[in-house]
Protein backbone atom coordinates (compact mmCIF):
# COMPACT_ATOMS: atom_id res chain seq x y z
CA UNK A 1 0.00 0.00 0.00
CA UNK A 2 1.28 3.78 -0.72
CA UNK A 3 0.38 5.61 2.13
CA UNK A 4 0.24 9.92 2.48
CA UNK A 5 3.48 11.50 2.91
CA UNK A 6 2.69 14.68 5.50
CA UNK A 7 4.67 16.70 3.07
CA UNK A 8 2.18 15.24 0.34
CA UNK A 9 -0.74 15.95 2.66
CA UNK A 10 0.26 19.48 3.58
CA UNK A 11 0.23 20.69 -0.06
CA UNK A 12 -3.59 19.63 -0.51
CA UNK A 13 -5.15 22.68 0.57
CA UNK A 14 -8.52 21.95 1.78
CA UNK A 15 -8.51 20.10 4.85
CA UNK A 16 -11.95 18.00 3.53
CA UNK A 17 -9.44 16.58 1.15
CA UNK A 18 -6.59 15.56 3.28
CA UNK A 19 -8.88 13.87 5.31
CA UNK A 20 -10.60 12.13 2.78
CA UNK A 21 -7.37 11.01 1.48
CA UNK A 22 -5.74 9.65 5.16
CA UNK A 23 -9.39 7.24 5.16
CA UNK A 24 -9.31 6.40 1.53
CA UNK A 25 -6.19 4.91 2.79
CA UNK A 26 -6.64 3.32 5.94
CA UNK A 27 -10.51 1.90 4.60
CA UNK A 28 -11.51 0.61 8.11
CA UNK A 29 -14.11 1.38 10.88
CA UNK A 30 -13.21 2.23 13.95
CA UNK A 31 -15.41 0.74 16.31
CA UNK A 32 -16.87 -2.58 14.77
CA UNK A 33 -19.24 -4.26 17.24
CA UNK A 34 -20.14 -7.36 17.91
CA UNK A 35 -23.28 -7.24 20.16
CA UNK A 36 -26.16 -7.88 18.20
CA UNK A 37 -29.55 -5.82 17.62
CA UNK A 38 -32.27 -4.21 16.02
CA UNK A 39 -30.08 -1.10 14.65
CA UNK A 40 -27.94 -2.02 11.97
CA UNK A 41 -26.57 -4.37 9.47
CA UNK A 42 -27.33 -7.53 8.59
CA UNK A 43 -24.99 -10.70 9.46
CA UNK A 44 -27.12 -14.26 9.61
CA UNK A 45 -29.85 -16.01 9.42
CA UNK A 46 -31.21 -18.29 12.16
CA UNK A 47 -34.26 -20.80 12.60
CA UNK A 48 -37.44 -19.38 14.52
CA UNK A 49 -37.91 -19.83 17.63
CA UNK A 50 -41.35 -19.42 19.72
CA UNK A 51 -41.09 -15.95 21.42
CA UNK A 52 -38.83 -14.42 18.41
CA UNK A 53 -39.99 -10.48 17.51
CA UNK A 54 -42.01 -11.50 13.70
CA UNK A 55 -40.77 -8.13 12.27
CA UNK A 56 -37.36 -9.84 11.74
CA UNK A 57 -38.82 -12.86 9.89
CA UNK A 58 -37.02 -13.34 6.59
CA UNK A 59 -40.63 -14.12 4.06
CA UNK A 60 -38.45 -14.36 1.59
CA UNK A 61 -35.80 -17.01 2.74
CA UNK A 62 -39.74 -18.84 3.76
CA UNK A 63 -40.76 -18.84 0.39
CA UNK A 64 -37.46 -20.83 -0.85
CA UNK A 65 -37.08 -23.18 1.93
CA UNK A 66 -40.32 -23.34 3.45
CA UNK A 67 -38.85 -23.29 6.90
CA UNK A 68 -39.12 -19.92 8.96
CA UNK A 69 -35.93 -17.78 9.83
CA UNK A 70 -35.20 -14.78 11.52
CA UNK A 71 -33.02 -12.01 10.46
CA UNK A 72 -29.86 -11.27 13.05
CA UNK A 73 -27.96 -8.09 12.68
CA UNK A 74 -24.54 -6.39 14.09
CA UNK A 75 -24.99 -3.37 16.11
CA UNK A 76 -23.84 0.13 15.13
CA UNK A 77 -24.09 1.80 18.38
CA UNK A 78 -25.34 4.82 18.82
CA UNK A 79 -21.99 6.47 19.82
CA UNK A 80 -21.44 9.87 20.42
CA UNK A 81 -17.72 10.87 19.98
CA UNK A 82 -16.14 13.82 21.39
CA UNK A 83 -12.69 15.19 20.21
CA UNK A 84 -10.47 16.99 22.07
CA UNK A 85 -7.40 18.74 19.89
CA UNK A 86 -4.77 20.34 21.93
CA UNK A 87 -4.43 23.50 20.09
CA UNK A 88 -1.36 25.09 22.35
CA UNK A 89 1.56 27.08 21.30
CA UNK A 90 4.01 24.06 21.60
CA UNK A 91 1.44 22.09 18.56
CA UNK A 92 3.03 24.76 16.40
CA UNK A 93 6.26 22.91 16.52
CA UNK A 94 7.56 21.40 12.77
CA UNK A 95 11.01 19.86 12.03
CA UNK A 96 10.37 19.07 9.11
CA UNK A 97 7.02 21.39 7.49
CA UNK A 98 4.22 19.82 8.39
CA UNK A 99 3.63 21.19 12.75
CA UNK A 100 1.99 18.62 15.38
CA UNK A 101 -0.81 20.92 14.63
CA UNK A 102 -1.26 20.36 11.28
CA UNK A 103 -1.27 16.62 11.89
CA UNK A 104 -3.51 16.73 15.15
CA UNK A 105 -5.99 19.10 12.76
CA UNK A 106 -5.98 16.31 10.08
CA UNK A 107 -6.16 13.38 12.21
CA UNK A 108 -9.14 15.00 13.81
CA UNK A 109 -10.43 16.01 10.18
CA UNK A 110 -9.81 12.16 9.55
CA UNK A 111 -11.46 10.47 12.13
CA UNK A 112 -14.66 12.98 12.04
CA UNK A 113 -15.15 11.97 8.26
CA UNK A 114 -15.02 8.24 9.30
CA UNK A 115 -17.39 8.61 12.57
CA UNK A 116 -19.78 10.77 10.29
CA UNK A 117 -19.46 7.98 7.34
CA UNK A 118 -20.27 5.49 9.94
CA UNK A 119 -23.54 7.40 10.83
CA UNK A 120 -22.27 8.10 14.14
CA UNK A 121 -22.39 11.37 16.56
CA UNK A 122 -18.55 13.16 16.59
CA UNK A 123 -18.27 16.52 18.50
CA UNK A 124 -14.76 19.00 18.67
CA UNK A 125 -13.36 20.49 21.63
CA UNK A 126 -10.36 23.23 20.92
CA UNK A 127 -8.42 23.70 23.95
CA UNK A 128 -5.28 25.68 25.11
CA UNK A 129 -5.21 26.05 29.02
CA UNK A 130 -9.00 26.37 28.82
CA UNK A 131 -11.42 25.15 26.62
CA UNK A 132 -11.69 27.62 23.43
CA UNK A 133 -14.07 25.77 21.23
CA UNK A 134 -16.68 23.56 22.05
CA UNK A 135 -19.01 21.67 18.98
CA UNK A 136 -21.51 19.11 20.80
CA UNK A 137 -21.55 16.11 19.08
CA UNK A 138 -24.38 15.61 16.20
CA UNK A 139 -24.80 12.79 13.72
CA UNK A 140 -24.94 15.07 10.39
CA UNK A 141 -22.77 14.46 7.94
CA UNK A 142 -23.33 18.28 6.45
CA UNK A 143 -21.86 18.73 10.29
CA UNK A 144 -18.31 17.51 8.92
CA UNK A 145 -17.82 20.92 7.44
CA UNK A 146 -18.51 23.57 11.15
CA UNK A 147 -15.91 20.82 12.02
CA UNK A 148 -13.14 21.65 9.36
CA UNK A 149 -14.29 25.32 9.50
CA UNK A 150 -12.95 25.57 13.48
CA UNK A 151 -9.90 23.49 12.56
CA UNK A 152 -9.01 25.52 9.44
CA UNK A 153 -9.46 29.09 11.48
CA UNK A 154 -7.60 28.07 14.50
CA UNK A 155 -3.86 29.11 15.16
CA UNK A 156 -2.50 27.65 18.05
CA UNK A 157 -1.37 29.79 20.87
CA UNK A 158 -1.03 29.81 25.18
CA UNK A 159 0.12 27.44 27.79
CA UNK A 160 -1.45 23.39 28.02
CA UNK A 161 -3.49 22.22 30.82
CA UNK A 162 -4.45 19.34 29.37
CA UNK A 163 -5.09 17.81 33.28
CA UNK A 164 -7.75 20.72 33.74
CA UNK A 165 -9.74 20.45 30.51
CA UNK A 166 -9.96 16.88 31.07
CA UNK A 167 -11.53 17.13 34.62
CA UNK A 168 -13.71 20.29 33.14
CA UNK A 169 -15.12 17.99 30.55
CA UNK A 170 -15.67 14.87 32.93
CA UNK A 171 -18.08 16.87 34.64
CA UNK A 172 -19.83 17.69 31.75
CA UNK A 173 -20.42 14.62 29.95
CA UNK A 174 -24.59 13.15 30.40
CA UNK A 175 -24.08 9.76 29.15
CA UNK A 176 -21.06 7.57 27.94
CA UNK A 177 -19.49 7.98 25.05
CA UNK A 178 -16.02 7.52 22.89
CA UNK A 179 -13.62 10.30 24.23
CA UNK A 180 -10.69 11.13 22.10
CA UNK A 181 -7.38 13.55 23.20
CA UNK A 182 -5.25 14.44 20.33
CA UNK A 183 -2.10 16.10 22.08
CA UNK A 184 1.88 16.42 22.71
CA UNK A 185 0.98 15.95 26.51
CA UNK A 186 3.44 18.77 27.64
CA UNK A 187 1.76 19.16 30.76
CA UNK A 188 2.11 17.59 34.38
CA UNK A 189 1.48 14.12 33.89
CA UNK A 190 -0.53 13.57 36.97
CA UNK A 191 -3.00 15.95 36.44
CA UNK A 192 -3.21 14.61 32.96
CA UNK A 193 -3.48 11.01 34.12
CA UNK A 194 -6.22 12.34 36.63
CA UNK A 195 -8.19 13.56 34.03
CA UNK A 196 -8.30 10.58 31.80
CA UNK A 197 -9.18 8.41 34.89
CA UNK A 198 -11.67 10.78 35.76
CA UNK A 199 -13.66 10.45 32.06
CA UNK A 200 -12.96 6.70 32.49
CA UNK A 201 -14.66 6.15 35.50
CA UNK A 202 -17.90 7.59 34.52
CA UNK A 203 -18.10 4.94 31.91
CA UNK A 204 -16.38 6.52 28.34
CA UNK A 205 -14.44 5.00 26.58
CA UNK A 206 -11.18 6.76 25.89
CA UNK A 207 -8.40 6.96 23.21
CA UNK A 208 -5.27 9.21 23.76
CA UNK A 209 -3.21 9.88 20.30
CA UNK A 210 0.10 11.46 21.88
CA UNK A 211 1.69 13.44 19.13
CA UNK A 212 5.34 14.27 19.02
CA UNK A 213 7.52 15.60 16.36
CA UNK A 214 10.36 13.09 15.19
CA UNK A 215 13.13 15.95 16.88
CA UNK A 216 11.45 15.20 20.15
CA UNK A 217 11.77 11.74 19.84
CA UNK A 218 15.07 11.86 18.59
CA UNK A 219 16.96 15.21 19.60
CA UNK A 220 19.23 15.28 16.59
CA UNK A 221 20.33 18.36 17.33
CA UNK A 222 25.05 18.36 17.08
CA UNK A 223 25.99 21.99 17.59
CA UNK A 224 25.40 24.62 20.21
CA UNK A 225 21.82 26.03 20.04
CA UNK A 226 19.58 28.33 21.02
CA UNK A 227 16.24 26.73 22.75
CA UNK A 228 13.11 28.61 23.09
CA UNK A 229 9.98 27.40 25.13
CA UNK A 230 7.33 27.72 22.65
CA UNK A 231 4.64 28.27 25.54
CA UNK A 232 6.44 30.73 28.06
CA UNK A 233 9.31 32.06 25.38
CA UNK A 234 12.36 31.31 27.58
CA UNK A 235 15.37 31.10 25.90
CA UNK A 236 18.50 28.75 26.47
CA UNK A 237 21.68 28.06 24.86
CA UNK A 238 22.85 24.57 25.12
CA UNK A 239 25.08 21.81 23.60
CA UNK A 240 23.11 19.61 22.68
CA UNK A 241 25.52 16.57 23.13
CA UNK A 242 25.70 17.49 27.21
CA UNK A 243 21.93 16.72 27.72
CA UNK A 244 20.65 14.25 24.78
CA UNK A 245 20.86 11.30 26.87
CA UNK A 246 19.36 12.94 30.40
CA UNK A 247 16.41 14.44 27.55
CA UNK A 248 15.63 11.35 26.01
CA UNK A 249 15.55 8.85 28.79
CA UNK A 250 13.46 11.83 30.31
CA UNK A 251 10.95 11.80 27.57
CA UNK A 252 11.01 8.05 26.89
CA UNK A 253 10.07 7.30 30.73
CA UNK A 254 7.26 9.92 30.19
CA UNK A 255 6.21 7.87 27.09
CA UNK A 256 6.25 4.34 28.81
CA UNK A 257 4.83 5.92 32.19
CA UNK A 258 1.45 7.04 30.01
CA UNK A 259 1.59 3.90 28.01
CA UNK A 260 1.19 1.93 31.03
CA UNK A 261 -1.01 3.94 33.33
CA UNK A 262 -3.17 4.42 30.30
CA UNK A 263 -3.48 0.32 30.02
CA UNK A 264 -4.10 0.20 33.34
CA UNK A 265 -7.04 2.07 33.39
CA UNK A 266 -7.82 0.32 29.90
CA UNK A 267 -7.07 3.44 27.96
CA UNK A 268 -5.92 3.33 24.47
CA UNK A 269 -2.73 4.77 24.36
CA UNK A 270 -1.09 5.11 20.90
CA UNK A 271 2.21 7.24 20.15
CA UNK A 272 1.81 9.33 17.01
CA UNK A 273 5.65 10.79 14.84
CA UNK A 274 4.41 12.77 12.86
CA UNK A 275 6.96 12.34 10.66
CA UNK A 276 5.13 9.08 9.86
CA UNK A 277 2.43 9.07 7.33
CA UNK A 278 -0.81 9.42 9.42
CA UNK A 279 -3.23 6.65 7.06
CA UNK A 280 -0.18 4.27 7.94
CA UNK A 281 -0.19 5.48 11.59
CA UNK A 282 -3.87 4.87 12.20
CA UNK A 283 -3.36 1.59 10.21
CA UNK A 284 -1.05 0.68 12.88
CA UNK A 285 -2.99 2.05 15.95
CA UNK A 286 -6.49 0.02 14.18
CA UNK A 287 -4.42 -3.23 14.06
CA UNK A 288 -3.62 -3.20 17.44
CA UNK A 289 -7.02 -2.10 18.71
CA UNK A 290 -8.88 -4.85 16.84
CA UNK A 291 -6.15 -7.34 18.69
CA UNK A 292 -5.91 -6.08 22.18
CA UNK A 293 -9.55 -4.65 22.00
CA UNK A 294 -11.77 -7.02 20.65
CA UNK A 295 -14.60 -6.56 22.79
CA UNK A 296 -14.59 -2.91 22.47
Amino acid sequence: MNHFDPKVLAKLKSLYLRARSVVDGVMIGIHPSRAKGLSAEFEEHREYSQGDDLRRMDWKAYGKFDRYFIKEYRETTNLKAHILLDTSSSMNYASDGWSKFDYGATLTASLSYLILKQQDAVGLTLFSDRIEKRIPPKAAHGYLFAILKELEERHPGGETRVGSVLQDLAGSLRRRGLVILISDLLDEYEEVLKGLKQIRSRGSEVMVFHLLDRDELEFPFEKPSLFQDMEEEIKLLVDPRSIRFAYLKTIHSLIEDYRSACASYLIDYHLFNTSIGLDKALIQYLIWRQKFRPHL
